[in-house]
């Protein structure tokens, strides 16, 4: 069993004893801290909070126990039921609430869940904020309500379709062209949420022809739930039979979009961003914005329009708070996290779906002939496990005085950016590892710069 405190919220598998995993007793300690938190840290004058879950097994037992444990905080509860995280996001705002509890684990497999932590405008803690909820629960300093003062659930169902009006509102989601290019569109929703309101988006745009792979939402993943080629086997020997002009496929809280093209090859998760940040580049140039582990593809096709990059930390809240710092017109996560101000400052498969309908609608191309228009290269993600008395901090601390000469990043871990390469080292918050990405043309490129950057620190120890 495993039980994971973070800034980003409280993750953890279902079931064993308290403190060993997501318990009962666990979920009202971090839901009190929470609630504690947002009392002491918001301008809104009411006491309210939005719950959204996605559709795994857990999701209503864990709902159930949130729901109470903030109305016996003394705050009125806005339930969504079934929802996006965007969604639970858009609802927050919308309802001027206090905050936001989304449940789900995200692309973890379905003995997991997760309490992910909004702040007043829906959008995720930042690390002083976690770190601070993580105290009180720690020190479980919180009081729960008087009788006369409990708060109260209301049930309201309508975000989904609001969130779906929203996308088609936003100026550069052109429903017309979508309509006509007659597109069929095949759809893998891991059986959460996203079978709900991805198949609905796409009839919203015009969509008439959709193939629906587990889109049931009853939380039985299909597949192991993470968007990556290996776990998407069956939707790409669907599309290799020329079902489809293009395939979408979600994790269980729709907010990671992975696009299959119409041979059934992966466009691959970090082209989600690039050829959506394309298009909105081309009709509003602007700055963009990804995480120091995503591809420089944004980058290059980001200079490409003549507009400025940045990095950013790992986390969507580091990108996030970098757009708003650069006044990004789009930015993201290379893991399919497509984050478009224009709609809201949060990671949105649904806004992803429409944009790059468009995108290919426009253009006139097949999906794997738009994929070649953009800069090839392969990103390869190692990591090296180091004994638990070696200083993690020392090692990398060495590596970047190795490689002074080159272009060094080190707001988290260290990157070190060649010509035509780069490789970014980070240490896992959770066990004696470094995480080794690295990206150059070509895998084979990728992996023996890793291997290069694995012998330095074997050297160094």
């Amino acid at each position: 069993m495993s039980l994971i405190k973070s800034i980003s919220g409280i993750r953890g598998t279902i079931g064993g004893a308290p403190g060993t995993g997501l318990s009962p007793l666990d979920i009202v300690k971090f839901t009190a801290a929470y609630a504690t938190f947002i009392a002491a840290n918001t301008s809104r004058t009411n006491r309210t909070i939005v719950v959204g879950r996605d559709a795994r097994l857990s999701g209503k037992m864990v709902n159930d126990i949130v729901v109470g444990t903030l109305t016996a905080m003394g705050f009125d509860v806005i339930n969504i039921g079934p929802a996006s995280t965007p969604t639970t996001e858009i609802a927050v705002v919308a309802e001027k609430a206090c905050g936001g509890i989304i449940l789900t684990a995200s692309h973890n497999p379905k003995q997991w869940n997760a309490l992910k932590l909004l702040n007043e405008n829906g959008e995720f803690l930042n690390d002083a904020q976690g770190k601070e909820v993580l105290r009180i629960a720690e020190e479980e300093a919180y009081t729960f309500a008087e009788v006369d003062d409990l708060g109260h659930e209301y049930t309201n169902n309508t975000y989904n379709l609001r969130h779906i009006e929203q996308v088609l509102a936003l100026d550069l989601v052109d429903v017309e062209a979508i309509r006509k290019a007659n597109f069929t569109v095949a759809v893998d929703a891991v059986n959460s949420v996203g079978g709900v309101v991805i198949p609905q988006v796409l009839r919203a745009l015009g969509v008439k022809n959709i193939v629906e792979l587990n889109c049931e939402p009853n939380g039985k993943f299909a597949h192991t739930p993470e968007p990556i080629p290996q776990n998407l086997t069956e939707i790409s020997g669907l599309m290799a039979k020329g079902v489809a002009d293009v395939g979408f496929v979600v994790d269980p809280d729709v907010d990671r979009l992975a696009i299959v093209m119409e041979n059934g090859e992966m466009f691959v998760e970090e082209y989600t961003l690039v050829s959506i940040a394309d298009y909105v580049l081309a009709h509003t140039p602007g700055s963009t914005v990804s995480n120091l582990s995503s591809s420089r593809a944004l980058r290059d096709v980001t200079h490409r329009h003549g507009c400025e990059y940045s990095a950013a930390a790992v986390g969507e809240v580091n990108v996030t708070t970098k757009m708003k710092e650069t006044g990004a017109v789009i930015g993201g996560e290379g893991n399919g996290g497509v984050i478009y101000p224009a709609a809201h400052y949060g990671r949105d498969a649904l806004v992803g779906v429409a944009l790059f309908l468009t995108l290919l609608a426009k253009s006139g191309k097949k999906v794997s002939e738009l994929k070649k228009t953009y800069p090839a290269y392969e990103i390869a993600k190692n990591k090296m496990e180091l004994t638990p008395e070696i200083n993690v901090d020392a090692i990398l601390a060495a590596v970047k005085e190795k490689f002074a000469g080159e272009q060094i990043t080190d707001i988290d871990g260290v990157k070190i950016d060649f010509e035509d390469s780069w490789v970014h080292l980070r240490k896992s918050n959770t066990e004696p590892i470094i995480r080794i990405y690295s990206e150059a043309a070509t895998m084979a490129e990728a992996d023996a710069l890793a291997q290069k950057i694995k012998d330095v620190i074997a050297s160094m120890i």
